[in-house]
């Protein structure tokens, strides 16, 4: 089992909830963050008990020095926003395929190499549930530089013999979430704690899986400690929830169940359905999503009123 993780983009959402889990669980942690999207704040607690440097995963002297001594690579650090990918597809290029493969290049004595991809590679799906061997059809610049920087996680376990492990997340929510991140829970937990309708785009019945981040770093831990797991797995709940049924729940546990959401336009590329079938991460690494989405929100709520 390794012993010393490097987390990239460790100070950010979801790396930020996985390094508390690490120190936790007594590994020891080196975070590389360019601080651009993630925050000191995010990890002020832990800060004595990890290892943090800043810096770029675009910069090969970075990554060589960020590598030593270290056992696995947790590989979190991207760019996220689909619609800002399809403005400006040249910087996704740059920070998601080029810095991927810098960081996969460096990893030669790494034992295992986790890989943060997204549901979006699957695009609009031809059957539900999503299975890992699902078609890919990306609609974004975004979804395809994920599949560039699988093919790279991929090549370079093969070169170098680590354990390439490729989590494709679904829509993954919970605290500290920054608005790149699919953050439609945040931004309806937002409105209907000041009475504002909650804003839904289209008819509301498209569908999501939504993954709490407490779930999502469960499953990265589990992927670093099974030592037989390898290859593609997806990381949701399982479980399809209709927009318009998340918006009245929100509404409900905000006590603002008197308010009605209101219906804007589609989005232009924003896909009808999504459910992620997680048999192969529940056989194979043990993964049990446990955070209910009634739950979930429930916490974000009760942090918005401290």
């Amino acid at each position: 089992m390794p012993e010393t993780i490097l987390v990239t983009g460790g100070a950010g959402f979801i790396g930020s909830h996985l390094v508390k889990e690490l120190v936790k669980s007594g590994y020891s942690v080196r975070v590389l963050d360019n601080l651009s999207n993630g925050s000191l704040e995010n990890i002020r607690e832990v800060l004595g008990s990890i290892e943090f440097i800043k810096g770029d995963i675009r910069d090969k002297n970075v990554m060589e020095g960020a590598l030593k001594g270290v056992d696995a690579v947790v590989h979190l650090a991207a760019l996220i926003d689909v619609a800002e990918s399809v403005e400006k597809p040249e910087l996704y290029l740059d920070v998601n395929v080029n810095g991927t493969f810098n960081v996969t290049r460096a990893s030669r004595k790494v034992s295992a190499f986790i890989f943060a991809s997204t549901c979006a590679v699957y695009g609009e799906p031809v059957r539900i549930p999503i299975g890992e061997d699902h078609p890919l059809s990306p609609k974004s610049p975004y979804a395809a530089t994920k599949i560039a920087g699988e093919a790279f996680v991929q090549a370079y376990g093969n070169l170098y013999g680590y354990r390439p492990v490729i989590l494709r997340f679904f829509n993954v929510y919970g605290p500290r979430q920054s608005k790149a991140y699919a953050g439609v829970i945040t931004e309806f937990v937002k409105r209907a704690a000041s009475g504002e309708p909650p804003i839904i785009f289209g008819d509301g019945k498209q569908t999501r899986d939504f993954v709490h981040v407490k779930d999502v770093a469960e499953a990265i831990i589990k992927a670093l400690e099974s030592d037989n797991a390898s290859g593609i797995y997806n990381v949701g709940s399982g479980v399809a929830v209709t927009i318009n049924d998340l918006a009245h729940l929100i509404l409900k546990l905000a006590g603002k169940e008197n308010v009605e959401p209101v219906h804007g336009p589609p989005r232009p590329g924003d896909i009808k359905h999504s459910q992620a079938n997680i048999n192969r991460a529940k056989k194979e690494l043990g993964y049990n999503p446990s955070v209910s989405l009634e739950e979930g929100i429930r916490e974000i709520l009760n942090m918005g009123k401290k």
